[in-house]
């Protein structure tokens, strides 16, 4: 019969005693410092996950320049005199590359000391790789102390400062080492040059913005009693549309800013709005969980669709198909039919608000911009996810398609990304933060986009650049606070030449290009090209 040898009762009886001890020890304190319970494979381990996480990578840095053996075997065919002098050169010349190698990687002078005392003496053979023999040896005293302390009882006890006494070496290594990696074994300033020409190329290849007419206010509507916070144009370009807190939707006449209708029947404010290009038909979506369509025929509603648990806060419609999307508080993304009232999908993923949906006819039909930060797209035949994008580190709130580009623009409180299609590939950042939560993005043919922050702040960006030509700040209205000073939606007109800003002071702002404006009389904001193209 095989005798099965069990585990060490001594080795048991250390274990569980420490993790006791430890238990019941939380918080005691002697001599005014907490105290340190050693296990000896406990610190073993520790120590060498500690080398190996980081000092790794200096294990197989390129050896120091010292003087071939091969020269001195050579000048021994000398006179006596002139192989002395050799040596004595040789010598001196070892000593200060030693040297200047320490001052490299000062930490590893004690080190050193350490490994004499010891007669540790490193050979010809191990000249390529002292570096890394230093390094295996600077964790020597504690392993000692553990060893000694261990065979003393079952715990044995270390002090922090005791610990940090006899590891001077691995502390002062570890010190010295952010200093290091300063510099390269490769040359004096050699990362720093390298990155400098990254950036140089980058610079010298991205394209130039060309001038753009900057943007001015002509007319200021007044007529809601609520924060303004959607806007739709119908595809006439006769008349707009918009949604308030005040739970009243708003037709204005495009031309003259005069109002032409009032229609009600939200209980809540109304979040979104879109007009059908195929239908005489307005959806809008409401804070009261409602979604409905109106028939701008007899101006009123028609159809509710039914099923979202919270606010809608987002809406929009399908370019080919008659589908309506619609995205709220419930953090799911709902597919419509628009004729049958029928709930086709339910999209969900998200774990927070669908605060933006933008539709395209291909796949991928659907993308939705959440306040968890994530962007989704979506396989509208499956009903399923397709790729979920993490660039952003804020949430979404508003988001942008291209009319000519298979891409589009997402903004957060972080950045303003771009993403192709269909795979969602990062392009880049805008060249500029806005610093501040942007909620609402307006892009028109001329490559011109326009973000609006919860600041009242506007930037104008030459879109495929990514440069801001210009920067705004709305003033808010006499009789409004300065705090009132937000953009909730952004739309432009047919043409792309007008832009209708919907704003927290109850007004709505139209603007256009100045056109007695020249590049000599109104320069753009100074282009500086990017350093990176970092997702961040």
């Amino acid at each position: 019969m095989t005798k099965v040898k069990g585990p060490d009762p001594v080795a048991l009886a250390e274990l569980s005693a420490k993790r006791t001890k430890a238990l019941f020890s939380i918080g005691e304190k002697e001599g005014g410092e907490e105290e340190m319970f050693m296990h000896r494979p406990s610190i073993e381990r520790k120590m060498s996950v500690k080398i190996r996480d980081e000092y790794e990578a200096v294990r197989h840095m390129a050896p120091p320049e010292i003087k071939s053996r091969d020269n001195k075997n050579n000048n021994n065919n000398n006179n006596n005199n002139n192989n002395n002098r050799a040596n004595s050169a040789a010598g001196a010349n070892d000593a200060s590359n030693n040297k200047r190698f320490e001052n490299t990687i000062p930490g590893l002078a004690e080190a050193a000391n350490l490994a004499a005392k010891n007669k540790r003496k490193l050979t010809d053979d191990n000249e390529k790789t002292d570096l890394a023999s230093l390094i295996d040896f600077i964790d020597e005293p504690v392993r000692e102390k553990v060893e000694a302390n261990a065979s003393g009882g079952i715990l044995a006890k270390l002090k922090s400062q005791e610990l940090g006494e006899k590891s001077g070496a691995l502390v002062q290594f570890n010190a010295d080492a952010n200093a290091a990696s300063k510099s390269s074994v490769f040359g004096a300033n050699a990362n720093m040059k390298s990155s400098a020409l990254v950036t140089a190329n980058l610079a010298s290849k991205w394209p130039r913005p060309e001038w753009k007419k900057p943007w001015k206010l002509y007319r200021v509507i007044s007529g809601h009693q609520g924060w303004v916070r959607s806007v739709a144009v119908d595809k006439s370009n006769e008349w707009f549309a918009t949604g308030s807190g005040d739970r009243c939707i708003k037709i204005w006449d495009l031309a003259t800013g005069g109002l032409k209708l009032t229609l009600t029947g939200h209980i809540e404010q109304v979040m979104g709005l879109a007009i059908s290009d195929k239908h005489p038909y307005m959806f809008s979506c409401g804070a009261d969980k409602k979604v409905k369509c109106w028939d701008l025929e007899y101006n009123k509603v028609i159809r509710n669709y039914h099923g979202h648990l919270s606010g809608v806060y987002s809406i929009a419609l399908h370019p080919d198909l008659d589908i309506l999307m619609t995205g709220g508080r419930d953090s799911a993304c709902r597919v419509w039919d628009m004729r049958t009232k029928a709930q086709v999908f339910c999209l969900s993923g998200h774990e927070s608000t669908v605060g933006s949906i933008i539709t395209e006819n291909v796949d991928p039909q659907i993308i939705t911009g959440s306040y968890d930060s994530t962007i989704k797209t979506w396989d509208l035949a499956a009903g399923k996810c397709m790729k979920t994008l993490t660039h952003h580190k804020k949430g979404v709130r508003a988001m942008v398609m291209h009319q000519k580009y298979w891409e589009f623009s997402s903004a957060s409180a972080d950045n303003i990304k771009k993403f192709g299609l269909p795979d969602g590939q990062f392009k880049h950042n805008m060249l500029s933060k806005q610093n501040a939560i942007v909620n609402a993005m307006a892009l028109n043919e001329d490559n011109v986009m326009i973000s609006g922050g919860d600041d009242g702040s506007m930037r104008f960006w030459d879109y495929e650049t990514g440069h801001c030509f210009q920067s705004l700040q709305t003033q808010v209205q006499p009789g409004s606070m300065e705090a009132e000073a937000g953009i909730f939606a952004l739309g432009f007109d047919k043409t792309g030449e007008r832009l209708i800003s919907c704003e927290a002071d109850k007004t709505i702002k139209m603007w256009k290009p100045d056109p007695d404006a020249s590049p000599e009389s109104h320069p753009n904001i100074p282009f500086l090209p990017p350093k990176s193209i970092g997702r961040s």
